[in-house]
C-alpha cells in the first residue's frame, strides 16, 4: 500500500469510528433543515445553521448556552457566521470523535462531573474544552462562556 493509500484508509477508518456520534448529528442537523436550515460541506464535516437570523434565532440564542455543539463529522451551530467563527475549537472535537468514536459520549460526561466534583465547571473545566479552547483564536479564548463566546 502506498502512502497515499495508508493515510485515505486511516482517514475513513477515523470517520467510520466517528459514525455513530455523526449519525446523531446527522439527524438533528435534518430537523434544522426541516426548520428552514441549510448545510454546507467544509472538507470532511457537515455544518447545519438555521435559515434565518431572526426571531426563532434569537430564541435558541436564549435558550442554548452554546453557539455551536459537535457531534463526529457534523457541527450544529447558530448561524453560518458562528460556525466559521467557532470552527477551530469545533475541529478539535471532531479530532477528539475521531480518536474515541462511541465513547466519546460517556468520557465527556465524566470530564464534565470529575470537573463539577473538584469544584470547577463543568464545561470549562472539562479536559475536552480545555482542549478546544486552546486552538480558539486569540480574539475569542479569553472570552467568558455565554452569548456567542461558548462552544460545545
Amino acid at each position: 500500500m502506498t502512502q497515499a493509500g495508508a493515510a485515505r484508509l486511516a482517514i475513513v477508518l477515523r470517520m467510520a469510528w466517528a459514525a455513530p456520534c455523526t449519525l446523531v448529528g446527522l439527524v438533528l442537523g435534518f430537523a434544522v433543515i426541516l426548520g428552514g436550515g441549510s448545510a454546507r460541506r467544509v472538507g470532511r464535516v457537515v455544518e447545519f445553521a438555521p435559515g434565518d437570523a431572526g426571531t426563532a434565532t434569537r430564541r435558541l440564542r436564549a435558550l442554548l448556552p452554546f453557539a455551536a455543539i459537535t457531534f463526529g463529522h457534523a457541527v450544529i451551530g447558530l448561524s453560518h457566521a458562528d460556525l466559521q467563527r467557532l470552527r477551530a475549537h469545533e475541529r478539535v472535537h471532531v479530532r477528539q470523535y475521531e480518536a474515541l468514536g462511541p465513547l466519546f459520549f460517556p468520557a465527556y460526561g465524566a470530564s464534565s462531573l470529575m470537573a463539577w466534583l473538584t469544584g470547577q465547571s463543568p464545561y470549562r473545566g472539562n479536559r475536552f474544552e480545555i482542549e478546544a479552547f486552546g486552538a480558539d483564536p486569540p480574539d475569542t479564548a479569553g472570552q467568558r462562556p455565554g452569548r456567542g463566546a461558548r462552544h460545545a
